[in-house]
């Protein structure tokens, strides 16, 4: 099912619905033939009552501008000098790609104004530097925004911003879509640019919180090109203001908004400030998600069938990894309290979601609860997965005879002749107690 069908957006309605997004569009993005697109994403997301608000850069039209007229621009990225000429440079391409959004909106029968609700200060002097009609942003008129939003009116926001006096600065555009997401209380901030998120080690993160970005800036931020940097910083300056979740996506993907949005993969790099991942036991709600979560695995004989009745009867061992409220993963702790063992079972993680050390935290969240209840043992048994379980669980194989009286007369009876595999439980304090939120 493709993220943008209506089923799959249903879901998402009552949590987004009266939220605002703040979406940031890099100048080259609203110039490129899949802008329309976007703007019907945009309509789409006004029709399920989401606030939205636009901001827009203006590099790529300040540089064509600069090259047109044989001229030179101080700066690209509105964050070093801004002389002159480079002032009157942005102060045209900004408002050439602000016309150019209103008519855009309009053609899709939304309503919308350019607004200057942006009250800049001048950057000043910094390490020496004036960095001349360069602004910082000095606070935002939440008072205009929120009256606009809540008629429906789409504000379309430059990449400037506005002093008591009447000048104009040019301030960079994700500074300005971080200050609004903060000063409006915004649910989500999505940058759209050329790239297709931020990466490490040239592989595409799909996820992160805040503090692993803070280290990825630190290590990797002069192997970052200028844009992604900037969106980088001020993605983690707005999560650590308050703002929930910071998209970064490629724009150039059709359909890529909704997705992003409607989607629990996504398809760019998604930040996030709170409880995004969380642990928790599964309730009866949960049985069909069970089930479709594991029917590949089943199907390949991967993992054993377990029917819907087996699955309730057994209901409080089950607990699923969730991602916004949404299960990509999921695991079972068996208790023998008799040889005070612990059995590890149905173990799965959604495809999307491999190789991002989710299997690991289940193993981990799996071992603390079982050292909490009293387990000296966690077993597990595996027919395909079994040097997963050695290689990132510290599993060690064992003989069946080792398996509770009750667990081994089942794995006789099934026929799948599963490696057994054995682990001691150091009875240590849990180190996880502050990692994981678990519904009790």
């Amino acid at each position: 099912m493709k993220p943008t069908d209506l089923r799959g957006i249903l879901q998402y309605i009552p949590r987004f619905r009266e939220r605002t997004f703040i979406i940031s569009v890099d100048g080259a993005i609203v110039t490129s033939d899949n802008f329309a697109n976007i703007l019907l994403d945009v309509a789409v997301l006004r029709s399920l009552n989401i606030r939205v608000l636009l901001v827009h850069g203006a590099g790529a039209q300040i540089r064509s501008l600069a090259q047109e007229q044989g001229t030179t621009a101080s700066d690209i990225d509105g964050a070093g000098v801004t002389d002159a000429n480079t002032l009157q440079l942005a102060l045209t391409a900004a408002n050439r790609l602000t016309h150019e959004i209103l008519e855009g909106l309009a053609a899709n029968d939304l309503r919308a104004v350019s607004t200057n609700a942006v009250i800049a200060h001048p950057l000043g002097i910094l390490q020496g530097i004036n960095h001349l009609f360069t602004g910082k942003v000095e606070r935002v008129d939440t008072e205009m925004l929120q009256a606009l939003l809540a008629q429906g009116i789409i504000p379309v926001v430059p990449p400037l911003g506005f002093d008591g006096d009447g000048r104009t600065y040019r301030v960079n555009s994700d500074a300005v879509a971080s200050s609004l997401a903060d000063a409006l209380h915004a649910t989500k901030l999505i940058f759209i640019t050329t790239y297709d998120g931020l990466t490490r080690n040239g592989v595409l993160v799909r996820e992160l919180g805040v503090a692993d970005l803070d280290d990825l800036i630190g290590q990797a931020k002069n192997e970052m090109p200028i844009e992604l940097r900037s969106k980088a910083i001020h993605a983690s300056s707005a999560c650590k203001h308050g703002v929930p979740r910071v998209h970064i996506i490629n724009g150039q993907v059709d359909e890529g908004l909704l997705a992003e949005v409607f989607s629990n993969d996504g398809i760019g790099t998604l930040i996030y400030a709170n409880e995004y991942q969380q642990i928790r036991r599964a309730l009866k709600k949960d049985v069909r998600a069970i089930l479709q979560l594991t029917k590949s695995s089943v199907d390949t004989a991967e993992l054993m069938k377990r029917t819907r009745a087996d699955i309730q009867q057994h209901l409080p061992d089950y607990y699923l990894f969730e991602i916004d409220k949404n299960p990509v993963a999921c695991v079972a702790l068996h208790l023998y309290p008799e040889t005070r063992q612990g059995e590890l079972a149905c173990l799965f993680v959604k495809v999307s979601h491999e190789n991002q050390g989710v299997g690991r935290k289940l193993i981990q969240f799996v071992e603390s609860k079982a050292r909490e209840m009293g387990m000296e043992e966690l077993i597990t048994l595996s027919t395909q997965a079994f040097t997963y379980f050695q290689s990132k669980g510290g599993f060690i194989e064992g003989t069946p005879e080792r398996l509770p009286p009750s667990r081994r007369e089942k794995y006789e009876l099934s026929g799948r002749n599963s490696k057994v595999l054995f682990k001691r439980l150091a009875q240590e304090k849990n180190l996880l107690s502050s990692s994981f939120s678990t519904s009790k």
